[in-house]
């Protein structure tokens, strides 16, 4: 057992170095110093710092004291509810707290979400899991429908407090709360607390224990942040030049990027577009299947895709191992979705970036944005073609030294020169017998070449405006207000004018009284409207000599535009 376990229960001490644990993070720490185990919790730290173990240690303490249950499995009431913003966190943390309480006795996980059966979900329920994970909606209608028993849990966790009050579960919250009215302890977990969030707990927690494990408010250093000012018309240019240049990388070395959107039918037409250019991406967005939705997550973690577009909602508290890259397509809202965007890279101790496309309108906003959440961001221009370029070429030099390496390998171990069938001596004695080795090693080189799966894209450098966004017109036009070298200077107040000729102001052609001027068309000018006696008549009008006998018959008035009568 490790000594930096010392202090917690032996099953979960097991459990952790099992798992590969060699310490745990402050907030864990923290969690696990608390004097009592009764007391409630309100837990908050900096994305990817290990919340949810440290959540797992604490129900785990309420369980090895309250002990295993007594009575028959079939309908026992939960222990513990825990609830989260979204479905796929739910199953995440599901399966965070299936390895970390195996080793407790009676310590069942089930989850229940939207989007799923709910006839199998209640025959599950009926096998009484020890533990309940699940989204409020689902879980408040199988609670309301009697699926399981609430008057006997005894803790309640509410896992991204804040997120689940913006996607506007309050009334399922309390109504989920008021039905488990003899629950012990109340725990709210976020990496943020917002005024909404620290109102509602002050309502059903009571003497709460405060644990940070980072400073509120206190920035991720593992993530470096670069932030780029294009224009929207040059936006997905530059999101396509960025991809590019992460992906310039060995196949081993390649992460994962999230790329986050402001709405659903953006998550599709960002993805589709991607595509078409070659890069595997899928969207996510709450619009999705729980199936689909399943299956994208499933092949983002395996590798077969290297690319989500998604929404805040959909990617919220998303723990998947490798995300290198965090690309806000569409700028944050505020500084807490800032936070929970960078904080799906640069987890448990790793290095990440987080890229900020903005347009130039929207800098100051940003700027006071990122003030906000204490990041600090290095504005830059989008990787042009030429460095990307020069990264795939690096790339394909890479492979080359590493198949010489391997190649070198083999003569110091000569048992694996000679293998059956192996003519490679004699068809490298045949390319050199008529070709120069460098023409040979040059035709080589070009078929290790490593290209982009698209072009990258020149990407115009965004202007910087001040103010208010200037008229197109006026782009690359002399500022209005300055020195007129035609017009002669002001006189102080009180001085006389300066009488004298009008300065000659460059009027284009020559004047009305020139004796070059062009006469005026009688037809009404450039494109003007003819008059009407230059129309020509309607041919089923009446002749104009009966039309002047009609209006000056007596007793017949005529107004402009309308005959009134």
């Amino acid at each position: 057992m490790s000594e930096n376990f010392a202090e917690l229960p032996p099953e979960l001490s097991r459990t952790l170095v099992k798992r590969g644990f060699q310490s745990l993070t402050p907030v864990q720490s923290a969690v696990m110093a608390q004097a009592s185990g009764d007391a409630d919790l309100r837990i908050s730290s900096q994305t990817g710092s290990g919340k949810t173990v440290a959540v797992g240690i604490a129900i785990a303490r309420a369980l090895l004291a309250e002990g295993p249950r007594q009575g028959k499995p079939f309908g026992r009431a939960p222990s513990v509810i825990l609830l989260t913003p979204t479905r796929e966190l739910a199953a995440q943390v599901q399966r965070e707290l299936e390895w970390l309480l195996a080793e407790i006795p009676d310590a069942s996980v089930d989850v229940v979400t939207g989007g799923t059966s709910l006839g199998l979900e209640r025959k599950r329920l009926a096998n009484g899991p020890r533990v309940i994970v699940g989204t409020p909606g689902r879980l408040l209608d199988h609670l309301s429908a009697g699926a399981f028993d609430g008057s006997k849990t005894t803790t309640v966790v509410l896992d991204e407090a804040d997120q689940m009050l913006d996607m506007g579960f309050r009334d399922e919250l309390e109504g989920i709360l008021e039905k488990i009215p003899h629950r012990l302890r109340t725990h709210l977990v976020s990496a943020t607390f917002s005024g909404e969030v620290e109102r509602m707990a002050s309502k059903y927690q009571s003497n709460p224990l405060r644990i940070e494990g980072t400073p509120l408010g206190q920035a991720n250093q593992d993530i470096e942040h670069i932030a780029h000012v294009v224009d929207m018309r040059h936006r997905f240019d530059a999101l396509v030049n960025i991809l590019l240049l992460a992906a310039a990388k060995p196949e081993e070395e390649i992460g994962r990027t999230l790329v986050f959107t402001r709405t659903r039918a953006d998550t599709l037409e960002v993805a589709e577009k991607l595509v078409r250019e070659g890069i595997r991406a899928e969207p996510m967005s709450g619009d999705l299947p729980q199936a689909q939705r399943t299956r994208t997550l499933k092949a983002f973690r395996t590798g077969q895709i290297t690319t989500i577009v998604a929404t805040d909602v959909a990617a919220r508290g998303l723990d998947v191992q490798g995300v290198s890259l965090v690309v806000h397509y569409d700028p944050p809202s505020d500084a807490d979705t800032m936070t929970h965007r960078s904080g799906r890279t640069g987890r448990a101790g790793q290095k990440g970036t987080s890229v900020l496309l903005l347009p130039p309108q929207a800098r100051r906003r940003i700027e006071r944005l990122l003030n906000d959440a204490k990041i600090k961001a290095t504005f830059g221009p989008v990787p042009a073609p030429s460095k990307i370029i020069k990264a795939y070429q690096k790339l394909g030099r890479r492979r080359v030294y590493a198949a010489l390496e391997a190649e070198l390998q083999k003569q110091v171990a000569p048992e694996q020169i000679a293998t059956p069938g192996d003519d490679s001596e004699e068809f490298v004695q045949k390319l050199l017998a008529d070709r120069s080795p460098e023409l040979v090693i040059k035709a080589l080189l070009s078929l290790l070449e490593v290209a982009p799966p698209c072009p990258p894209r020149e990407v115009v450098q965004a202007l910087e405006h001040h103010g208010h966004h200037p008229r197109d017109r006026d782009r690359g036009r002399p500022p209005r207000s300055g020195f007129r070298p035609d017009r002669p200077p002001r006189p102080f107040h009180g001085e006389p004018r300066p009488k004298g000729p009008a300065p000659d102001r460059g009027r284009p052609g020559p004047s009305r009284s020139s004796p070059f001027a062009a006469p005026r068309p009688s037809s009404g000018g450039f494109g003007g409207p003819r008059r009407r006696d230059d129309r020509p008549p309607h041919p089923d009008a009446p002749p104009r000599a009966k039309i002047h006998a009609q209006r000056s018959a007596p007793g017949i008035k005529f107004h402009k535009g309308r005959d009134r009568g």
